[in-house]
């Protein structure tokens, strides 16, 4: 004999067996904590033939800085890009080369809030991806210094909206629009500090600048390509469209982020004076 269940209890059981398969499929990629650091690294401005050598280095910039940011290298002769109010009103602008220390840096061009600053000597440019058009839902990541610390974020694309630059006299600009799926492992809050950072596609090419954030929803704003290819028009950077980088996936991310900083291709960007 069969016993009929009620219609209630059926239902309430498929609903159920949907949210556990959501939840099973919910998109978790948040970065891993970093590897043990290497013994001696970031005690010393890189190697003493370096153009960033000690000589050149300016005074310890923990105990000045006001504010800070990340900046990443588009020539190898000393070229960074970086989110224009980062340093808007800075007296002196410094890159961060070792722990305390940083080198002189000075603004060569600017378009909106993207700013591309000079200093003596650099490291090898990431490659740049300016003739692609990012795709809806398109999966890309944004190393840097998220409040003012080594970290990295991922995000997928929204679409494209305009955004009020923060820049004294700035107007509304095309920004795209990203949903933050991950994070540097234990991050929480706010990612101040992420201005300026790349927004690198799965081969570790440049799609655009990180350039603010709205915690509450989770989302992460970067200029467009076009933008980025315009201040380094002005700046005179001739970008090379057929490099690729270091592959980046959900998986990888933070460790490829970690290297990208060790070998100052991204970078603190900070305020010394006002």
């Amino acid at each position: 004999m069969r016993l009929a269940l009620p219609d209630g209890l059926i239902y309430a059981a498929a609903v159920g067996a949907i949210l556990t398969a959501c939840l099973a499929l919910r998109e978790r990629v948040d970065a891993p904590g970093a590897p043990p650091p290497v013994p001696g690294l970031g005690q010393t401005p890189i190697a003493p033939n370096s153009p960033f050598a000690a000589d050149r280095v300016l005074a310890a910039t923990a105990k000045t800085e006001t504010r800070s940011g990340t900046a990443f290298s588009v020539g190898d002769g000393g070229l960074w890009l970086t989110a224009r109010h980062v340093i808007e009103g800075c007296g002196q602008v410094g890159v961060v080369v070792a722990e305390g220390r940083g080198v002189a840096a000075r603004p060569v061009a600017w378009r909106g809030d993207l700013v591309v600053l000079r200093t003596e000597g650099g490291a090898p440019a990431l490659p740049l991806a300016l003739a692609a058009t990012p795709g809806h839902g398109q999966q890309v990541f944004h190393p840097g210094f998220p409040q003012g610390a080594p970290g990295e974020a991922a995000s997928r694309l929204l679409g494209r909206q305009s955004l009020r630059s923060p820049v004294r006299g700035g107007s509304k600009a095309e920004v795209l629009a990203w949903a933050q799926n991950g994070r540097t492992e234990g991050l929480k809050g706010s990612l101040a500090g992420l201005s300026g950072a790349p927004v690198l596609d799965a081969n570790g090419r440049v799609l655009g600048v990180t350039l603010a954030e709205s915690p509450r929803r989770g989302r992460l704003f970067s200029s467009t390509p076009q933008a980025v290819l315009a201040v380094l028009r002005a700046a005179g950077v001739k970008p090379a469209a057929t490099a690729t980088g270091a592959p980046l996936s959900t998986e990888s991310y933070g460790r490829a982020a970690d290297d990208l900083r060790r070998e100052l291709r991204v970078v603190q960007v900070v305020c010394l004076a006002a």
